[in-house]
């Protein structure tokens, strides 16, 4: 979600751009209390929300996938780099802001703690559970999330330390066959797709969403201007036969995501199309709109619920401007903070 190289491709931006607001309005309608209150007027969309939009997530993953797939192929010096020196590089892009947003997070939930009782309200937290968000461990030592979505920056950093890793191992096993690491990343997507995600089991772990992450990665390397290479078609088809052998919406959701990026760049359009400036100002902030919105969106709850009457049009107007609100905060971390952040690890690297 995070990244300058996603600016310069406009359809990446559109589906960040799309996807970020499909989980801000997930959230909203299933975190009451307003939507509960609202739903009156609007259960059917209301419902789809909160049932079935966080699937937006699955296009993310992709992203993700397509862009650290990018950035590697691009960064001639990638073999030479230390694997932590990279890592850390990683977790500093997805951290800075990050770290802000778990403050925002901790002082939203004890001003709606003082306001309402809701069990949407993340309670105090302790040290040793705020530390372990720093560190992106939370979900792998069982502590409580402290914001949703939190989830997935640590879920990015694992993919993308996965895909790292398996290409630096295969370059230094198989020097001589640098398809070789394309290979074990294929092999990995089959077993995400046909085992791990099968299993909710996994669903703290990088496996579990590899095959996604995966798909992304393969849009970007098995497809140029005006062809699509063989093992990329081979690799889709592997995906799709996962889907018969047990259908799950977010597998369709990612591959058709991955094609679409994929027939994109083979079209030459991915840097091109569509031109929408709102698109490409949603994309470029998803990222702090993603951080930020569920501590924007708890206060405005908790307000609307102590201060405002309970009558429908009333609470859905709430949602409305905790939508909007949501978004004005995730501008203003984008330029204060994110933006910022990653001048600062530029500089750092020249």
């Amino acid at each position: 979600m995070t990244g300058r190289a996603a600016s310069r491709l406009p359809l990446i931006d559109a589906v960040k751009a799309v996807a970020s607001q499909l989980i801000v309005l997930h959230h909203l309608a299933f975190y009451g209390p307003m939507s509960d209150h609202a739903r009156v007027l609007c259960p059917e969309l209301i419902d789809w929300l909160s049932q079935h939009a966080r699937i937006a997530v699955q296009a993310f993953l992709v992203v993700g996938g397509y862009l650290a797939a990018r950035a590697l192929a691009r960064d001639e010096n990638a073999a030479a780099r230390p694997v932590g020196k990279r890592l850390w590089r990683r977790y500093l892009k997805l951290a800075l802001p990050y770290a802000a947003v778990l403050l925002l997070a901790v002082a939203a939930a004890a001003v709606s703690r003082r306001l309402i009782a809701h069990d949407s309200i993340p309670g105090a937290p302790t040290l040793l559970q705020f530390a372990a968000h720093v560190a992106l461990l939370q979900n792998l030592l069982g502590f409580d999330s402290l914001s949703a979505g939190v989830w997935y920056i640590a879920i990015d950093f694992q993919l993308y330390a996965v895909l790292l890793l398996i290409l630096r191992s295969a370059r230094h096993f198989r020097p001589e066959r640098p398809e070789f690491g394309r290979g074990c990343v294929v092999a990995l997507i089959a077993a995400s797709l046909y085992v791990f995600n099968r299993n909710p089991a996994w669903d703290d772990w990088a496996i579990y969403f590899f095959g996604a992450y995966g798909l992304g990665a393969v849009a970007r390397w098995g497809t140029r201007p005006g062809r699509i290479d063989g093992w990329a078609a081979a690799t889709a088809a592997v995906a799709a036969a996962a889907l018969i052998v047990d259908y799950r919406p977010r597998i369709l959701v990612a591959l058709l995501t991955a094609a679409g990026l994929g027939l994109a760049h083979y079209g030459g359009v991915i840097a091109a199309w569509p031109e929408s400036r709102l698109l490409a100002w949603l994309g470029r902030i998803s990222y702090s709109v993603f951080l930020v919105h569920f501590p924007v969106c708890l206060v405005v709850n908790a307000v609307f619920e102590r201060f405002a009457p309970h009558a429908p049009a009333i609470q859905l107007g709430g949602m409305f401007l905790a939508w909007i609100a949501s978004l004005a905060c995730g501008a203003l971390l984008h330029r204060a903070v994110e933006r910022r952040a990653a001048a600062w690890l530029a500089r750092r690297e020249t």
